[in-house]
This record gives C-alpha cells, sequence and structure tokens, in this order.
C-alpha cells in the first residue's frame, strides 16, 4: 500500500537531511512501529507522507496505491485515504467541529453529505470515544484538554474513513483511561476495516500493549537500523535505545 524508496529530505532551506536513504514497505492490513530517540525523524517522517509545506524531498520516492505522491497536495492526499493522527492537533477558532467534518467528509467522498445521516453518525461517534455531543458546536479543539484533541482525532478517523493510518505520539498527553479509549476504537476501525495500515510512531511501547504491531523498526541515524516484532519494542523497554545499539554492533560484527 504505501512504500518509501531512499528518501531524502530535510527542513526547507536547510542544507542537512533530517532522513537519508530511508525506505519501507507496507502492505495491506499491516500494522508498523516506528521507534526511536528524540530528534532521529520519526514525526518528520509522518509529515513528509504527508506532504507538510515545511519539508522537501531531496532524493527518493513515496508511493501509495502503486502512484507516485510526491507532487500531490495535502488534500489530495487525505483524498485517497492517507490520515494522520496528529501529535499536537491544530486549533482552529471559528471553526466548529461540525464544520469542519463534514467538509472534510464531502471532500473526501466527492459527494454531498446528508444532513440528517452526518449528525446521525457523528453523534454515535462521539459517544464511542466519550466527547462530550457539545463539542460537536465548539470551534476544533479549542480549550480541548489533551485528551480530548486525540479523541477529536480518533472521530474525525473514524468518520473519514482512511486507508492508511499515521498515528504520531498517539499516547502524548492522554491519561491510562483515555488511552485505552482511544486504542479500543482504532482497533474496532481495525476489525471492520481490516485492509487498513497503519504507522504508529511512539518513544514508549505502552501503546504497543493496546495496538498490537507485527513490525518494529528503529529508527536512528537517518535510517531503519533494526527490525523485529513486537518484542523488539519491550526490548527497548528493558534494555534502552542504548542497550539496542550495543545489539546491533553485535549483530554487525557477526
Amino acid at each position: 500500500m504505501l512504500e518509501i524508496r531512499d528518501l531524502s529530505c530535510r527542513v526547507k532551506e536547510s542544507k542537512e537531511n533530517i532522513l537519508e536513504d530511508f525506505s519501507l514497505k507496507i502492505k495491506k492490513g499491516e500494522i508498523h512501529a516506528i521507534m526511536g530517540p528524540n530528534g532521529t525523524g520519526k514525526s518528520t517522517l509522518a509529515k513528509v507522507i504527508m506532504g507538510h509545506y515545511n519539508y522537501e524531498v531531496t532524493a527518493g520516492d513515496i508511493s501509495f496505491d502503486g502512484e507516485s505522491i510526491l507532487d500531490l497536495s495535502v488534500s489530495d492526499r487525505a483524498k485517497k485515504g492517507l490520515f494522520l493522527c496528529m501529535q499536537d492537533p491544530t486549533v482552529i477558532e471559528g471553526v466548529t467541529n461540525s464544520e469542519f467534518l463534514r467538509t472534510a467528509l464531502g471532500e473526501v467522498t466527492g459527494e454531498k453529505v446528508n444532513l440528517y445521516t452526518f449528525i446521525k453518525d457523528m453523534e454515535k461517534s462521539m459517544e464511542d470515544v466519550s466527547l462530550n455531543s457539545s463539542m460537536l458546536h465548539r470551534s476544533l479543539n479549542l480549550g480541548f484538554s489533551g485528551g480530548e484533541k486525540k479523541k477529536n482525532e480518533i472521530l474525525q478517523l473514524k468518520l473519514l474513513k482512511p486507508k492508511f493510518i499515521i498515528l504520531d505520539e498517539l499516547d502524548s498527553g492522554l491519561d491510562v483511561d483515555s488511552l485505552r479509549v482511544v486504542c479500543e476504537n482504532i482497533n474496532k476501525y481495525l476489525e471492520e476495516y481490516p485492509d487498513t495500515a497503519v504507522l504508529i510512531i511512539t518513544h514508549y511501547p505502552r501503546i504497543l500493549e493496546y495496538i498490537k504491531p507485527q513490525f518494529v523498526h528503529i529508527l536512528k541515524d537517518k535510517k531503519i537500523l533494526k527490525t523485529g516484532g513486537a518484542e523488539l519494542a519491550f526490548e527497548i523497554e528493558k534494555e534502552g535505545y542504548n542497550g539496542v545499539n550495543v545489539m546491533i554492533g553485535n549483530e554487525n560484527n557477526e
């Protein structure tokens, strides 16, 4: 579904690449997690996949469903089924949740959104993620707590029905109860749409106890240094990234 080939990228007007010769393939229905220390480019990867204006690709390609997306706008990437659950969701004052979601849904489907059906679906989804129905009429993320912002991202996911989901530091700002609610909703979505692929970006393995990846990748020195199963995440929790560095060094020596 998503293929990244020999990608190098940087912040615009910067001379140094944040990622270099980075490659990754994610098939339909697969869940991948990327872990690494602060500042290694994990969130940069998410933004570059989505086409953030502040980053430029200096080499390589990103394809989705067999088609390069590098020349596509953020909006067009979203219409193809890419979705980013942001680490720190944007506040848009003056645009209500319902206005935002109804407009976004119409753009993604290319169809006129039936108001009655939309409100019914939205109220059910808000109940699922434990959001108060009054937030339907509040400005997008304005005055929301960290947990409410993340639940609001999952509300968007449930209504927009993407094919490829990027979870950027989903557990940031969430207490244990909110994390459980959010992850339960994501897992139910994946049960309903089993071809959906997921890329989880995280520092800590806590979220991987709720959403089980088939593949865990360690990002360091601008590329993936090691790939394993879910057990790799818990090796990191036990040994730290320095311990994983020793493990990689031993593998290379062998």
